[in-house]
């Protein structure tokens, strides 16, 4: 865990350094502040109202509505059970009104967690799948990655911003400054490499995660086995229905938009066509060499989550 806290503390701190080099060259050329303070505030206020508005954003985005133990007994049982193995406090728990199925964690702290699981997944997982799904989302908190996330996740979305706003639209209203153009293709430049450095992030603890979830109990098969699920269902759904969570995929156990691909694959797991992995179908994968061609790779490289026949197999190597 210190090595996934180490990193991602790191990406904070390099994609900071970003956006403190853009605002001060921002500041030199159109407004000729010269002072260290001056900037070094403006990406701290920065940062701080990403923090204090990052769950608000999430609830509103995922129509999230909080639930009480009466509501739904069962979903509170496995919750609290989850969060006292880890160790954590229990998570405030929500249902989001949206189809696709799917779960996520978020919030400012351990104490200010909140796990929440989409109308579209409580009917298509068995309890030990869930129960796997949840310990990953637990993990998530426990890990302390999900405030990291949340932070980093808005850099790339600013960096556009400023790109966009310098591109096409600064030139209008100051014909006279030669700056603006390079600023916003600075910007730019900035904007792709600080959302790699953010997909990178992504993917690492989506790995950290599956692997705490092990740790708190349930088997790696359960696991796979509702990524599979997950995978079918969100394949199976409507590309309009998809497009309402696309900004905040990264939150998400598996990527929805990557669904259609990832079905092809995965399909090859199921060799008695269960719908299901089981654990002798999750040894034979542990056996077999996963190589990923030029395409998968790429494709990887652009995407908040692992390939996903890899994760599989890296659950396949855990012990139950």
């Amino acid at each position: 865990m210190w090595s996934l806290q180490l990193r991602m503390w790191l990406l904070l701190t390099v994609l900071f350094g970003f956006i403190y080099a853009l605002i001060v060259v921002i500041g030199k050329s159109v407004l000729h502040v010269g002072d260290f303070s001056f900037y070094l505030i403006i990406s701290l206020v920065l940062m701080f109202i990403q923090y204090m508005i990052g769950p608000k954003i999430v609830e509103w985005t995922m129509r999230v509505k909080y639930i009480k133990r009466e509501d739904n007994p069962r979903l509170f049982q496995m919750v609290e059970s989850l969060a006292m193995r880890a160790n954590i406090p229990a998570p405030k728990i929500g249902i989001a009104q949206i189809e696709i199925p799917n779960a996520f964690a978020f919030g400012r702290s351990l104490r200010d967690g909140r796990v929440c699981v989409t109308k579209g997944i409580i009917n298509l997982l068995s309890e030990e799948e869930l129960k796997a799904v949840l310990g990953h989302e637990l993990s998530h908190l426990k890990n302390r990655d999900v405030l990291t996330i949340t932070l980093l996740s808005v850099i790339p979305m600013i960096m556009y911003r400023i790109a966009w706003e310098f591109l096409f639209y600064g030139r209008r209203r100051d014909e006279r400054s030669g700056n603006t153009a390079l600023i916003g293709l600075a910007a730019f430049v900035f904007y792709f490499i600080t959302n790699l450095l953010v997909l990178y992030a992504s993917r690492i603890r989506e790995y950290f995660a599956d692997r705490g979830s092990v740790a708190l109990g349930n088997q790696p098969s359960a696991l796979a086995s509702s990524l599979y699920k997950l995978v079918y269902g969100s394949a199976r759904m409507n590309p309009e229905a998809l497009k309402e969570s696309e900004g905040l995929k990264a939150f998400f156990v598996n990527d929805p938009s990557q669904a259609r691909n990832e079905i092809k694959e995965l399909a090859q797991l199921d060799l008695d066509k269960s719908g299901t992995i089981d654990p002798s179908e999750l040894l034979l994968l542990k056996n077999k060499n996963v190589r990923l061609g030029f395409g998968d790779r790429l494709m990887e490289l652009l995407s908040t989550h692992p390939n996903m026949l890899k994760r599989i197999k890296k659950l396949s190597e855990y012990r139950g």
